[in-house]
């Protein structure tokens, strides 16, 4: 048994290509081999938001603070709300963020495949994001 107490593990700012805004990430647990799975929880600020991307063998998202948005390619962005849990499948490309107004925070959980969790793409632009019509 491995127990990690809350606030043990340091916050981390995202710096990266793969993000818009400001993003923290507060890792949760990493399994050890041969094991896969990880879970960390991510909190965006208003405005922020993923690239474009996709998962090996997909993603669960459940969503504990804020009101946030979700989109997969092709759809119509949708809101997520606290005690909602969003499943995106293997290889569904999609994007996850805050809303405009308001921070969201959510726990990602997500396995890796070879090593790989997430396949990256393009930034969500200011264009498609600003297509969230409110509601």
């Amino acid at each position: 048994m491995d127990i990690k107490r809350a606030g043990s593990q340091a916050s981390v700012r995202v710096v990266s290509d793969y993000f818009t805004g400001t993003v923290r990430q507060d890792p949760l647990n990493e399994a050890e081999a041969p094991g896969r799975v990880k879970v960390v929880s991510v909190t965006f600020e208003p405005g922020a938001r993923t690239a474009w991307h996709t998962h090996p063998l997909g993603q669960t998202l459940i969503v504990t603070a804020g009101m946030g948005l979700a989109q997969t390619e092709g759809g119509p962005i949708l809101e997520i709300r606290p005690g909602d849990v969003v499943w995106f499948p293997a290889g569904e490309k999609h994007w996850h963020g805050a809303g405009p107004s308001t921070a969201m925070t959510h726990i990602a959980i997500h396995e890796a495949l070879e090593g790989r969790s997430a396949d990256w793409m393009e930034p969500v632009s200011d264009a498609e994001y600003g297509a969230y019509s409110g509601g």
